[in-house]
């Protein structure tokens, strides 16, 4: 794919017209190549090379969590727009003929569904700290974990860096402020780096999360003021705004105190993480070397296939 100006369409046909990415009809929900796969996994393991030095423990969480974790995290007081629970018929054989009678008619059947106990998981750290609070007290050399989930947002786009349903990579740390900032501080140089050795432009920025609303201005404002985010951005669907393909968070005491999360002296404890969107960093991987992997830059593939 040539690397001159064009839309987030253009690039969308352009994976689509190299068997790369497949239409489902849905905007954002896309079938992905063997090859666009194995990218993926390649770059998975290079993840888990430079973060193995630090020993972390890895779980691999489902794409569903409970509604009632979805809820106590706040999530929906921040982001209403991208959460998504998972619904489904509980009727009886009348109700199940009365469902079939309006899906025939074209009606809305859906309205005949209930919510049931599982939310679609936003981030692959949500459902880490009630797991780690059922635990008891954390240890006062903080805890780390590598986590790996798909996840979904609901914002439908014909970006294809902007899927719905997409995979998250991330690095949790759990601590005390010292040790959890020595944690992101650590990744913010080793990410860029990573990136950097993929011969993929990127800069680090000061970031904010999508909040939702009027109020959502102010603490997007507050979270940029505090320097708690900050992103990896690379061209991928546009030169002019670059998309984010790593996150640098701290939470500060935020899940401490949402679920009890404390050392054994009583302190709550602060938490970090590094997130890495797996198909963004596999589409700019495409972008900017082009659709056939084997005519990448010699020194990318040494890095992805020979390491």
């Amino acid at each position: 794919m040539d690397t001159g100006t064009f839309t987030s369409k253009d690039l969308l046909d352009k994976l689509f017209d190299n068997g790369i990415l497949f239409e489902t009809g849905v905007d954002g929900l896309y079938g992905r190549s063997g090859m666009f796969e194995e990218v993926i996994e390649r770059f998975e393991r290079l993840v888990t090379r430079l973060g193995a030095v630090d020993k972390p423990t890895r779980i691999h969480f489902p794409p569903g969590m409970s509604r009632a974790t979805l809820e106590k995290s706040g999530y929906m007081k921040s982001f209403p727009q991208l959460a998504g629970c998972v619904h489904s018929f509980m009727g009886d054989e009348r109700g199940h003929a009365k469902l079939l009678g309006m899906m025939d008619a074209g009606q809305d059947w859906t309205e005949l569904q209930q919510p049931t106990e599982l939310a679609l998981t936003p981030a692959a750290c949500y459902p880490l700290y009630p797991t780690v609070a059922a635990r008891g007290p954390v240890p006062m050399d903080g805890l780390l974990f590598e986590l790996s989930s798909y996840c979904f947002r609901h914002e439908p786009s014909q970006d294809p860096a902007r899927m719905q349903l997409f995979r998250m990579r991330e690095f949790v740390c759990i601590g005390t402020a010292d040790h959890v900032h020595a944690f992101r501080q650590s990744w913010l140089e080793r990410g860029k780096a990573m990136i950097e050795s993929l011969e993929l432009p990127c800069e680090l920025d000061l970031a904010n999360d999508p909040f939702f609303g009027r109020g959502g201005k102010m603490l997007a404002n507050n979270q940029r003021d505090q320097g708690l985010k900050f992103e990896l951005l690379i061209p991928v669907s546009s030169q002019e705004k670059p998309t984010a393909c790593l996150s640098f968070n701290y939470h500060q005491d935020h899940f401490g105190q949402t679920w009890g999360l404390k050392f054994a002296d009583g302190s709550l404890c602060h938490s970090a993480c590094v997130g890495f969107g797996l198909e963004r960093v596999a589409l700019a991987l495409f972008r900017h070397h082009g659709p056939h992997v084997n005519a990448w830059p010699p020194a990318v593939r040494a890095v992805l296939w020979d390491a």
